[in-house]
């Protein structure tokens, strides 16, 4: 390496470090922005909100949320986007120490209907951007980026569950996705309405549902 080349490399390196931080500090932002956000666009859905009334909201004016968010939809996007995988995360322990099958499968029904009942502003505004996404464009990317790791999430479950169980799905990880779904989606709507028989029903429902798709051995 010649010394000239040297010294552009030397120089270089300060103002790449300076974006990777003015990028970082940006995201970071972005995320605090999300996060004041969440109630309000978890209390009025996604066509109830506008940047305006987010603003009013917080302790942040229109004009910062404008210049970090083009619009609604792309700040609702990111929004759901933070918490959902905050919500994936928190199954990274799920697996961890369990060697019985039907522990698993008992640990994996508590944490979601734990989940449904905490966590129901987040998925009330998931399910309502779901629906939007077949609408506008511009969410649909986010959309399938945050079902595949959802999907991805309970594939790794139930596939450690068969292995548990000496046995194998009877479904491919999307058809699981999909029989999962639908009952959490559904208590998410009835919980969300003051029924309090909900919890208890999405547990039962959610157990006999991994049980068929993983049949053990007779």
């Amino acid at each position: 390496m010649t010394t000239e080349m040297a010294d552009l490399l030397d120089a270089s390196a300060p103002a790449e470090r300076g974006v990777a931080r003015r990028t970082s500090k940006v995201a970071a932002k972005r995320d605090e922005l999300a996060r004041a956000a969440f109630r309000t666009l978890s209390e009025l859905g996604y066509a109830g909100t506008s940047l305006r009334e987010i603003a009013a909201n917080s302790e942040y004016s229109h004009g910062v949320l404008h210049y970090y968010f083009a619009d609604k939809l792309e700040l609702i996007a990111h929004c759901v986007a933070l918490y959902k995988r905050e919500c994936v995360a928190s199954y990274d322990d799920i697996l961890d120490g369990v060697s019985d099958a039907d522990m698993l499968r008992r640990r994996f029904v508590d944490r979601l209907v734990v989940t449904m009942t905490d966590d129901l502003p987040t998925h009330k505004l998931w399910y309502d951007l779901r629906v939007q996404a077949m609408f506008e464009p511009s969410l649909r990317a986010g959309v399938y980026e945050i079902d595949s790791e959802l999907e991805a999430m309970i594939w790794r479950v139930v596939s450690r569950y068969a292995e548990l169980a000496d046995s194998e799905p009877v479904l491919d990880s999307a058809g699981v996705y999909a029989a999962l779904d639908g009952p959490f989606e559904r208590a998410v709507r009835r919980f969300a309405v003051g029924d309090e028989a909900a919890p208890a029903d999405l547990s039962a429902h959610l157990d006999a549902l991994l049980r068929a798709a993983v049949p053990r051995p007779s």
